[in-house]
């Protein structure tokens, strides 16, 4: 079970990885398109949520702090499924359906880093051997 929980975490920490990476790399680039979007705090935001999916992506890799990485991406994820991915205020039929896609997708991965958010805070299966270590915890005791 350990290494399928291994397996698991490389990949479904791949996206968020080379996207926080991606977010910076690429700073100015994703800053015009948020401006075009209408994201307040444009450059801000592209530097935050970079940091936010680079972090949570580590985390759930390394299987440190899984729960509070988990968080991170779910948060970055439905944000962005709403600010970014508005199918709703599409007038084109074929850029209608790219946006939906893409509001669905992050609706989906959103719903699994809740589920590892759960089960990681709970502890059901998802223990430091398995795992990684997780806030959760009683020695790191943040959720105390």
């Amino acid at each position: 079970m350990n290494a399928i929980a291994l397996i698991g975490r490389i990949l479904f920490s791949i996206i968020f990885i080379s996207g926080g990476v991606n977010h910076f790399a690429k700073l100015e680039a994703m800053t015009g398109y948020a401006k075009y979007k209408k994201l307040p705090a444009a450059k801000f935001g592209v530097l935050l949520s970079g940091l936010m999916i680079l972090l949570g992506g580590v985390y759930v890799l390394l299987g440190i702090y899984v729960d509070l990485g988990a968080l991170l991406i779910a948060i970055f994820c439905i944000l962005s499924a709403v600010i970014f991915h508005d199918f709703w205020k599409e007038t084109d039929a074929t850029a209608k359906m790219n946006s939906q896609t893409a509001f669905m997708k992050n609706l989906s991965i959103a719903g699994a880093s809740l589920v590892i958010f759960a089960l990681a805070y709970k502890g059901h299966g998802i223990t430091v051997d398995n795992f990684g270590w997780v806030i959760s915890k009683a020695h790191i005791a943040l959720w105390k």
